[in-house]
């Protein structure tokens, strides 16, 4: 089944044409990768899907609902969550806050911190942030506050707010930069068990082991055109993506 379909997408910023007819239909439940060198349009790509950009033409949608024009936080309530290149997390607080904020935001549409204490239901929330901790491996941790995570559990922590939500579509932009190997793998593990959970995941990513672990199909931009298509084994001999993307050299 389709969970995303993106039409003939094109998008200007003054005379460059940063996205140049995509075309993409992403299945319910599998993991897409979308991969490109620095300019090839991923991120612009994202954004036109979270309602941050709009396309100048073409359609997106998602389970059949047209996603042009929507804002991102009504995007957000209907399935669709995003993890950023820099993960963005609320650093002066703990952990446990920072789980419970996302599901009061999701349930209540919106959220203010100086209605916190008036909020109905704030046990079974909190049980709720508690499991998710968990479920990422942070809840020794609760009560830290996050700009002392190290990286790798600042993603984690991201990860956990989006997870909360029980989003239908997770969007990761480059979700291992900047890490090291261990908490790379760490993450790979950690977005495999994910999949167990049935959620669609779309991964703008540049580390090739990152994405052959992970993609079950990888889509290949190239100066805001996918030039290339299919599944890893076809994608890594590809003649196309060698020129383009992976300096010719074969991975």
């Amino acid at each position: 089944m389709e969970i995303l379909n993106v039409s003939n997408v094109n998008k200007r910023f003054g005379g460059l044409k940063a996205l140049d007819e995509v075309n993409l239909s992403v299945e319910q439940g599998h993991v897409h990768a979308i991969i490109g060198p620095n300019g090839a349009g991923k991120s612009t790509l994202l954004n036109c899907f979270v309602g941050r950009l709009i396309p100048d033409s073409g359609s997106v949608t998602f389970l059949g609902k047209d996603l042009i024009g929507a804002k991102p936080h009504e995007i957000n309530q209907i399935g669709v969550s995003r993890v950023f290149q820099t993960p963005e997390i609320f650093g002066d607080l703990t952990l446990l806050d920072n789980i419970m904020i996302p599901t009061l935001a999701k349930r209540d549409g919106a959220f203010s911190l100086n209605a916190w204490a008036r909020v109905d239901g704030l046990g079974e929330i909190r049980d709720k942030a508690l499991h998710m901790l968990e479920d990422v491996g942070l809840a020794e941790k609760k009560g830290m506050i996050a700009d002392s995570l190290s990286r790798g559990d600042k993603r984690r922590l991201e990860l956990a707010m989006c997870l909360v939500q029980d989003p239908k579509l997770l969007l990761l932009d480059e979700p291992t930069a900047g890490m090291s190997r261990a908490d790379t793998n760490n993450t790979i593990d950690l977005l495999k068990r994910i999949g167990e959970r049935g959620i669609t995941k779309i991964v703008i990513e540049h580390d090739m082991h990152v994405v052959f672990s992970l993609a079950s199909k990888i889509s290949v931009l190239a100066q805001g055109t996918v030039i290339a298509e299919g599944k890893p084994e076809d994608i890594k001999g590809d003649p196309r993506v060698q020129e383009a993307y992976l300096g010719g050299a074969h991975v």
